[in-house]
């Protein structure tokens, strides 16, 4: 990996399979210069968008177009979410392929989904059977290298095969923000 190029990681899987708390765990071990960029976050937050919404969704593009933004501004990514690819599929497929992309599925099952979501700190309230409509199987993009997180993985083992497997682990920072910004520099601001 050369020092100009920026790495995009998707980390995508069912609810309740570890890929948001994975994601959030990867961008704070390799600090400044990645972006996190979460799919709950900007489609329901950001747009108020529901999923499914076919043809008239806003999230995918605003979604590509997000991620595009923060590599071409120098900063390495960690996309994540459900990102279904019935309606995500095409889109991350073609900015994985313009990218260094390294692409991760948490592959768990709907019972440990489930556990898992009741056992977070502060589980979203649905019932078992709410996202029992949103489990889809082994929804993989079919893309190159596409790496297969067993749910046997530990947390541990997942946060360091998707820094090592990425690249993000030998990355240096792609940002300019230490030489810019007075709160990275240590100097008083101007």
């Amino acid at each position: 990996m050369t020092e100009d190029v920026t790495v995009l990681v998707i980390i995508r899987g069912n609810s309740g399979s570890g890929k948001t708390t994975t994601a959030r765990e990867v961008r704070r071990r390799y600090g400044r210069g990645c972006a996190l960029i979460e799919q709950d976050h900007l489609r329901r937050v950001i747009l108020r968008e529901h999923g499914g919404n076919g043809d008239d969704a806003v999230a995918p593009g605003f979604i590509v177009a997000t991620v595009r933004a923060a590599l071409d501004a120098g900063y390495h990514v960690v996309l994540e979410g459900i990102l279904h690819t019935g309606q995500y599929g095409e889109p991350l497929r073609r900015l994985a392929g313009d990218t260094a992309a390294a692409c991760f599925y948490m592959d768990v099952s709907f019972d440990e989904t489930v556990r898992r979501h009741f056992r977070r700190e502060e589980p979203i309230p649905v019932t078992a059977e709410t996202m029992r409509g949103w489990y889809t199987e082994r929804d993989l993009l079919g893309v190159p290298g596409e790496v297969v997180v067993p749910e046997t993985a530990t947390f541990e083992q997942t946060v360091t095969t998707v820094l090592r497997d990425s690249g993000l682990s030998a990355a240096p920072p792609q940002t300019p923000c230490p030489a810019r910004c007075h709160h990275c520099a240590g100097s008083p601001p101007l």
